[in-house]
């Protein structure tokens, strides 16, 4: 039979577990507003009665308190996973949406600012010289929005250039947070082994491996496998990056300019072992090699391929105009000129020039038609009214990359809410509800005066009898 002495350390176990609680429940009121922090509870059994001998043996008798088996997480493995898979469909989606809406921006279609309308300018300038051949004042309207044009071509090549020299630096960053991220998680799995084998509690470090790992998959598309002894392995592309306390460093190699991409692509590399690529499943990384990559005849990289869309409308400008201009005639009767040309060494958009300087080099009259004719500036005129004009090609650009764009926005929309339904979903279960920890300091606040009252009760009863049985008579 257990003594009175004995169930002063039942109240004693019961002020312990209660006091535990009170603690833990203002940890996690206190961490409710952190990052990926898991609210956290005890777990708690009862301690059986020893088994009586002797006199007492077969009688029933109460247990002697409570212990507390474990703090535990209440995360749940497969929302971690659901973020974390949602994170990379994200990361991907997201920066090819910025690179297209970026991309679309450039063109400044439809509106007075964009090609279209420039190329419109240039027609009608050479309809009002057609009309009056030889003349200054139509001659230098016509040069003028020859040379706006080519200035706008090339400045819309030289946007997207800019733009991929900024995607290139921007990517190179994310490398270097993906290598600390990793390095990281390595670190915490070291520290959280040791801790579990030492019989300590690792929830706050295992959170922050949590949100590192999350990180991962946002940038790399990493994937966790669990290696039961509380460390876990990071997978990027089916390779591990990260096992137990090693973490595999990566690199970016390639060219640092868009043109050198087409000979020195831009791709993501184990830095121990230089020119093996490294296969991505997602994240943002995958989304800006993907933009990066060089132009393969339209199925290449957004930005290199927008930049082609440039060059090819200024070789298409140069051969139709030319083509008409070298069969005319100046008003002094001069043939073979060209109109446009384009400077060798440099892409066709940055080296597209204005060859005329003023009506006396214009082509305007068909040969032997004399000064005043104006038929061959009339049919340059049409140019842009033909089905293989400069303007259909251009207006196909514009579609294309409109509606990609327009696709790749939605794509970012849809991900991000699966996004945000993850992480929801990952907070019902983990996250800290504030009036679950009241009640649950509530509760145990109560249980804690109730065991002091037991402690009380149990006092009082052994001061009686230890201090006044017997008195009775004396």
């Amino acid at each position: 039979m257990s003594s009175t002495f004995g169930a002063l350390n039942t109240a004693f176990t019961g002020m312990s577990a209660a006091r535990q609680g009170m603690e833990l429940a203002g940890h996690n009121i206190a961490n409710a507003n952190t990052e990926g922090y898991t609210r956290q509870r005890v777990n708690s059994s009862g301690v059986a009665a020893p088994a009586q001998t002797g006199l007492f043996a077969g009688k029933p008798a109460a247990g002697q308190g409570v212990t507390i088996d474990q703090i535990a997480r209440l995360g749940d493995v497969f929302a971690d996973a659901q973020v974390r898979a949602t994170a990379s469909s994200a990361g991907y989606a997201s920066v090819r949406s910025t690179a297209l809406s970026s991309i679309e921006a450039t063109l400044r279609e439809p509106g007075t600012d964009g090609l279209s309308a420039k190329m419109d300018a240039l027609w009608a300038s050479w309809g009002d010289v057609s009309n009056q051949p030889g003349e200054a004042a139509p001659a230098a309207a016509l040069l003028q929005n020859a040379a706006t044009l080519s200035a706008q071509i090339s400045s819309g090549y030289g946007e997207l250039d800019s733009q991929w020299t900024a995607t290139r630096a921007k990517t190179g960053g994310m490398v270097d947070d993906l290598n600390i991220a990793t390095g990281q998680i390595a670190e915490l799995n070291k520290q959280i082994r040791s801790t579990l084998n030492a019989g300590g509690t690792a929830n706050e470090l295992i959170d922050k491996r949590n949100v590192l790992a999350s990180s991962v998959a946002s940038l790399a598309g990493g994937t966790v496998r669990d290696k039961g002894d509380g460390t876990i392995d990071v997978l990027v592309g089916g390779n591990a990056i990260v096992s137990g306390s090693d973490a595999r460093e990566v690199k970016l190699t390639g060219s640092f300019t868009m043109i050198g991409s087409s000979t020195s692509p831009v791709q993501l590399e184990w830095a121990d072992k230089p020119g093996q690529a490294l296969a991505l499943d997602g994240g943002q990384l995958a989304g800006a090699l993907s933009v990066l990559a060089p132009a393969n005849g339209g199925s290449g990289g957004a930005i290199a391929e927008a930049a082609e869309s440039y060059n090819a409308l200024a070789q298409k400008l140069t051969t139709d105009v030319n083509t008409l201009h070298q069969a005319g005639s100046t008003p002094g009767g001069t043939t073979g000129l060209d109109f446009f040309s384009l400077k060798a060494g440099v892409p066709a958009a940055q080296g597209l020039t204005v060859v005329p300087t003023s009506a006396a080099d214009l082509a305007t009259g068909t040969p032997g038609k004399g000064a005043y004719d104006g038929s061959n500036a009339d049919a340059i005129s049409r140019i842009g009214q033909l089905a293989t004009s400069p303007n259909a090609q251009w207006s196909a650009v514009v579609t294309k990359i409109g509606v990609t764009a327009k696709a790749e926005n939605l794509q970012a929309q849809l991900t991000d809410t699966a996004a945000a339904s993850a992480a929801q979903a990952q907070q019902s279960t983990a996250g800290v509800s504030l009036d679950e920890e009241n009640i649950s300091l509530l509760a145990n606040q109560r249980a804690f005066e109730a065991s002091s009252r037991v402690y009380s009760a149990l006092d009082q009863a052994l001061d009686t009898l230890i201090n006044r049985t017997g008195l009775v008579g004396r």
